[in-house]
Formats: C-alpha cells, structure tokens, sequence
C-alpha cells in the first residue's frame, strides 16, 4: 500500500498510468467514436472535440467515484444499471435515426446559437457515456490493484491517476477529431451522404443491440 503524503515526482507514474487507461478506454470503436466522426465532419473540428470532452469528463467522473471510493453513489449508479442502459440504448437508437435522415450538408448556424450547440454536444455525450455505470467496476478493479482504493489509500496519487485518465482520453479525441478534420474538405456531397446514413444505422443499431441485450 502506497503511504499518504506522495511527493509530486512520485506521482508521476500514476498520471502516466492514468493517461494509459484513459487512451485504451476512448479508443475501441464504438458509438461514441461515430458520433464524434460524424460531428467533426459535419459541424466541424471544435464541436468534435467538445464532443469528446463530454465523454472523457464522464469518464473521470466514474474514475473519481472509485478513486475515493464514494460506495453510496456507485450502489446506486449500479442499482441503475438496467434503467440508465434502457435511456441510453433509446437515446441512441433516436439519435441514429435521426443521424439517418438528417441532411448531411455542414450546419451554419447564426453566431449566438454556436455556444448552444457546443454545450450540447457536451452534455449529450456526457450523458450517453454516464449511462454506462458498469465503467466504475472497471476503475475499482484498476484502483485496487493500484492500492489506491479506501479510507488508506493514496489520495494525491488518486487524483493524478483520475487526472491521467481524462488527459489520455482528451488526447485520443484530439488526435481522432483533428484526422478527420483533414480528410473534411475532400469530402464531397455524395460522400457526406454516405458517411451519415452509416454513422446513424451504425449509432442505431448499438441502440437497438442495447435494449435488446435488457430483455435476453
């Protein structure tokens, strides 16, 4: 067990752990990653990368729940499980269909509605990132191994471990977010077509894949 009062050198190797983990949990593609591909191609790099902030904000969220080992709030987010998946699996499943037949052409909105829309893009997919409780087993079993969970755990490394993990993820959304943002402008009509019926039957179908998961 690491003793309180780590000095900042030695923390070190916690944020660089955390960053580890905080990259392998945003790179597996999944709805999420859709969702920012087709954002940034759509609207734009920045609403891409608020995107992806959304979701590496829920994830350090979890982290910091384990971290310090907050047990009410996890029972209850686990209690949850059934509905939370049941909300995000018709969220999702709402939003791909509403990706599907969603004109494709980049949104030009007037200037006081770009704040509006940025904020949207965060909570929505913080939102749909939060309503997978189960991530809090997987920071536990990591925190655990770590021997930073509990009343004599290491704070300080706690903290640069969560710290980690949310600049890891925020570095895979940059790097994913910024690529496609270069392939934007060689994108044609057709093409954006294409991308957008795909990203929302493939957003849907993880919907659809969700909620029949609750009832097998």
């Amino acid at each position: 067990m690491v003793e309180t009062g780590t000095s900042v050198v030695s923390t070190v190797p916690f944020l660089l752990k955390g960053l580890g983990i905080g990259l392998a949990l945003a790179a597996p593609v999944g709805p999420m990653s859709i969702l920012c591909i087709r954002r940034t191609l759509r609207d734009g790099l920045l609403v891409g990368l608020v995107s992806g902030l959304g979701i590496a904000t829920a994830d350090a969220a979890y982290g910091t729940i384990a971290a310090f080992g907050i047990s009410a709030v996890a029972t209850v987010l686990l209690d949850l499980e059934m509905v939370l998946r049941l909300v995000g699996g018709a969220f999702l499943l709402a939003l791909g269909m509403r990706i599907l037949f969603k004109d494709p052409a980049p949104s030009v909105e007037p200037a006081g509605k770009t704040g509006s829309r940025f904020v949207g893009a965060f909570i929505s997919c913080f939102f749909l990132t939060m309503t997978n409780p189960t991530t809090i087993l997987t920071f536990v079993a990591i925190f655990a191994g770590l021997g930073l969970v509990g009343s004599a755990g290491d704070y300080t490394a706690a903290i640069s471990l969560v710290a980690g993990v949310f600049v890891g993820s925020t570095l895979w959304w940059l790097v994913l977010c910024g690529g496609v943002s270069l392939l934007r402008r060689r994108m044609g009509p057709t093409t954006m077509t294409w991308i957008n019926r795909a990203s929302g039957i493939v957003i849907a179908a993880f919907g659809i894949g969700i909620l029949a998961a609750l009832v097998l």
